[in-house]
């Protein structure tokens, strides 16, 4: 039996009840019980001649089965659907990089593990840090004096019990510890310590945390104990905040004129049912010499770090609207064996001519044409499978 396809899914041409509902209709228009019946066995048996059919009549009484609707003119949103990557959002991905050089003691957290601002890492065994901890020490005691002696200095000036001179300079002697006291605690600062006057109370040590300088996802470790580590050389970690991801698409050169910066997009994956949304932030400058494509990022919300790096999405860009497009309901479309899409376009009350047609957007029901249809005629909509079968029986 001769297969007709409608939107490239394959169906059969009839079931049995309809092939009987059809005969049924068909029988005594034009021809006897025998007649219908060589028609029948003909078309079973040979060819069909749908595919080289332009004109053909039906019946007065069998338009009850055909719904006639106007081509209309409308305004239609533009879809883009394509095919994406994901990437960690690369202006919230942070590199991490000791201060200190050293060996690394302990690793503290491992790929996959969120972890906090502030948060210790790893640490490591620094002689820096040993130095920077005396130097702290020895500065505080030296300005707890320095302060002491200015104070009883002003209390003798004040008695005239010194000259003025002294006062200066015990001044002096206060500003300078106090100036190396400051330096020697933004060293530790710097070094991650968030309080460096508790250092002093604890016991003497040299193993300073690599602390972490902003929360998220723990995506690459890139040392291993005992490795020994250059101070602002050596990346340990890298963090990525995944509450946003990046999407990488690949557009073609068809479509650029179409993808514009602030378009919204809807990001769907295989992995789940979920619907993710985001806005094109970034379209290059220059197209890949090799694909033919610019490439558009998307800046995507990840509810539940759902989202993976790598992983394949499809994207749905809406990309503004075609203004007075030509749409037909999808009925209306069909598909012959060689898989071109074809309407029957109504040329009088009752006669109709199949014409090859080219599809556009296909949106809520509707089908835009591109090419093969005006504005003023009328398709066949519900039905079309009617005259297609009887199409093929007059052939």
């Amino acid at each position: 039996m001769k297969i007709f396809r409608r939107y490239a899914i394959p169906i059969t041409a009839w079931t049995l009840p309809g092939v009987l509902l059809a005969a049924a209709l068909l029988a005594g228009c034009n021809s006897g019980p025998g007649e219908s019946a060589s028609k029948m066995t003909s078309y079973t048996n040979e060819e069909s001649h749908a595919d080289t059919a332009e004109l053909f009549t039906i019946p007065q009484e069998q338009m009850s089965h055909v719904q006639v609707v106007p081509v209309e003119k409308t305004k239609l949103a533009r879809v883009l659907r394509m095919t994406g990557t994901v990437t960690y959002n690369l202006f919230k991905t942070t590199p991490v990089f000791t201060a200190v050089s050293g060996p690394v003691h302990e690793i503290l957290v491992t790929p996959g593990e969120n972890v906090k601002a502030g948060q210790p890492l790893l640490t490591v065994n620094s002689p820096d840090y040993s130095l920077l901890r005396s130097a702290y020490i020895k500065a505080r005691d030296a300005f707890q004096l320095a302060e002491k002696n200015y104070n009883r200095s002003k209390d003798l000036f004040d008695h005239h019990a010194i000259a003025e001179r002294d006062l200066e300079q015990a001044e002096s002697d206060r500003a300078q510890a106090q100036a190396d006291l400051q330096s020697s605690e933004a060293g530790l600062r710097v070094l991650g310590v968030p309080d460096p006057e508790a250092l002093v109370k604890g016991p003497p040590t040299f193993q300073v945390p690599l602390l972490a300088p902003v929360g998220g996802l723990i995506t690459d470790r890139l040392v291993g104990p005992g490795q020994l580590l250059a101070a602002g050389t050596t990346q340990c970690f890298t963090i990525s905040d995944m509450t946003t991801v990046w999407v990488m698409l690949n557009v073609y050169q068809s479509d650029l004129g179409a993808v514009r910066v602030g378009d919204t997009v809807e990001i769907t994956t295989d992995s789940y049912p979920d619907v993710f949304h985001g806005r094109v932030s970034y379209v290059a400058a220059a197209v890949d010499p090799t694909t033919r494509t610019l490439q558009a990022r998307i800046v995507t919300d990840n509810p539940g770090g759902k989202l993976k790096n790598n992983m394949y999405v499809t994207a749905t860009v809406r990309a503004g609207a075609i203004e007075g497009a030509l749409v037909v309901p999808d009925a209306a479309v069909l598909r012959d064996t060689e898989n071109q899409p074809f309407v029957y376009v109504q040329t009088e009350s009752n006669k109709f001519a199949r014409r090859l047609v080219t599809l556009g957007e296909i949106q809520g029901g509707q089908t835009q044409i591109t090419a093969g249809l005006k504005g003023n005629e009328h398709v066949v909509g519900d039905g079309s499978l009617f005259l297609q079968f009887k199409n093929s029986l007059q052939h």
